[in-house]
């Protein structure tokens, strides 16, 4: 059970209350506007992220390699589609948990995300094999 969406709204209840009791009708105002512009800067945030990745390509990220390495178990959704800046290609049926995201750069190489409950849970980095595909006219291969 996620006990986030039972705790949140019970703290925002207890300070209206404790704010009540020690300061009556004007400190029910103060922790009622202070409540509130914390709702609207994560409202902001969350605005502000997705008109970001509006306007990228679906499953898209710069390098999936850096990605990666910079994802960590328990990160949200908004936070890693805030990272690439791009919705993530949803791998899964829809609407069922738990939920697979892929973000793909230009190398071909992906990042495939497992997100339960909106939290991420497991990140895999597949890389195309470079053995097998020839190197393009007038380049020389890596050096070893």
């Amino acid at each position: 059970m996620n006990f986030q969406k039972i705790i949140v709204p019970i703290a925002g209840v207890a300070v209206v209350a404790l704010a009540y009791r020690s300061f009556g009708w004007p400190g029910v105002a103060a922790a009622a506007g202070g409540l509130m512009m914390w709702l609207l800067l994560h409202f902001t945030r969350m605005m502000q992220v997705l008109k970001r990745a509006a306007n990228r390509p679906i499953g898209y990220t710069d390098s999936a390699v850096m990605l990666n390495a910079k994802l960590k178990p328990g990160m949200t959704l908004l936070h890693v589609v805030a990272m690439t800046r791009s919705l993530g290609a949803l791998q899964s049926e829809k609407d069922a948990q738990p939920e697979v995201f892929r973000w793909t750069d230009g190398g071909q190489s992906h990042v495939t995300c497992t997100f339960t409950s909106g939290k991420l849970t497991h990140h895999v980095l597949v890389r195309p094999d470079m053995a097998d595909s020839p190197p393009a006219t007038g380049e020389l291969p890596p050096a070893p």
